[in-house]
C-alpha cells in the first residue's frame, strides 16, 4: 500500500495548531525538552574475512513452470486452482505420495475438492486475485492445508509467456495472510505467548520472483499460545 505519511504529517500540525489556537497560544515555538544524544551504530571484528559461500538458502528468487495447467486468454482468473494444487502433487511425489509422505493427507483429500465431495475436507482455501507483480494484471494468491500437518502452503503465481509460474512458496503454521502492495505477509504462531513470527514476500522486478525481504518476530500483546512448526510435523503411525 503507498507510503502516507505526508498527510499524516499534515493532519497532526493541523491538530497542534487548532489546540494552541483553542488555549491562546500565540503560535510561537517552544523548545520540546532534552533529546537523546544520537549513538551510531558500533562495527564489530573489522578485520573479519569475507564469507566464503553465500548465506542460508532461504530459496530467494526460485521460480517454476506449473506443467500440465493452461491460462486461457493469458487470464489466471481462467485457471482452475484445484487443477493447480493437483498438478504441485504430482511433481512433488516425495512430499505427497504414499504412506511415508508428509503430505499425503493433501492429496487424499484433493478429490474432495471436484463434484461429489465434500467440500468441507477439501484442503484448498479460496483463491485471492491481485496484481503483485506491477504488470497490470491479476496474479493469483493461493493457500491449501499441508495435511495431517497444522501447516499451509501459500503460493504465488502469474503469467509469463502464455505460461503459469510459481513465483513464490512458504510452508508454514500460518495465523494469518495479508496482500500489501507487491507484498505477501504471512504471519506465524510462535511458542512464546505475546509473540508472533512475520514474514514479507515482495516482488523484485530484476529477479521476476518474489524475494523475503523481511523476517520479523514481533510482539503482539496477546497472551494465546501458538506452535510455529517450520518443519512438517511427524506423522501418526499406521497403527495409531
Amino acid at each position: 500500500m503507498p507510503f502516507r505519511r505526508p498527510a499524516r504529517t499534515t493532519a497532526v500540525v493541523a491538530l497542534l495548531l487548532a489546540t494552541a489556537v483553542a488555549c491562546g497560544d500565540t503560535g510561537a515555538l517552544r523548545g520540546a525538552g532534552a533529546t537523546p544524544t544520537a549513538t551510531s551504530p558500533a562495527r564489530l571484528w573489522p578485520n573479519l574475512a569475507p564469507a566464503a559461500s553465500p548465506a542460508y538458502d532461504f530459496d530467494e528468487a526460485d521460480t517454476e513452470t506449473v506443467q500440465g495447467v493452461t491460462v486461457p486468454g493469458d487470464d489466471i482468473r481462467k485457471v482452475d486452482p484445484i487443477a493447480v494444487v493437483r498438478a504441485e502433487i504430482a511433481a512433488n511425489p516425495s512430499d505427497y505420495g504414499g504412506s511415508k509422505a508428509p503430505y499425503r493427507g493433501t492429496a487424499e483429500r484433493i478429490g474432495d475438492c471436484g463434484r461429489g465431495g465434500d467440500r468441507s475436507k477439501c484442503p484448498v482455501l479460496k483463491p485471492y486475485y491481485r496484481d503483485l507483480t506491477g504488470d497490470g494484471h491479476d496474479d493469483l494468491t493461493l493457500g491449501f492445508r499441508l495435511l495431517p500437518t497444522r501447516m499451509t502452503a501459500v503460493r504465488v503465481y502469474t503469467v509469463e509467456k502464455h505460461r503459469l509460474v510459481q513465483v513464490m512458496a512458504n510452508d508454514d503454521a500460518v495465523s494469518g495472510v495479508e496482500l500489501a502492495g507487491h507484498s505477501v505477509i504471512i504471519r506465524s504462531p510462535s511458542e512464546l505467548a505475546g509473540y508472533e513470527y512475520r514474514v514479507q514476500w515482495t516482488w523484485d522486478a530484476d529477479q521476476k520472483a518474489m524475494l523475503l525481504t523481511h523476517d520479523e518476530f514481533l510482539r503482539t500483546g496477546s497472551r494465546k499460545h501458538g506452535v510455529r512448526r517450520a518443519t512438517p510435523a511427524p506423522a501418526p503411525s499406521a497403527t495409531s
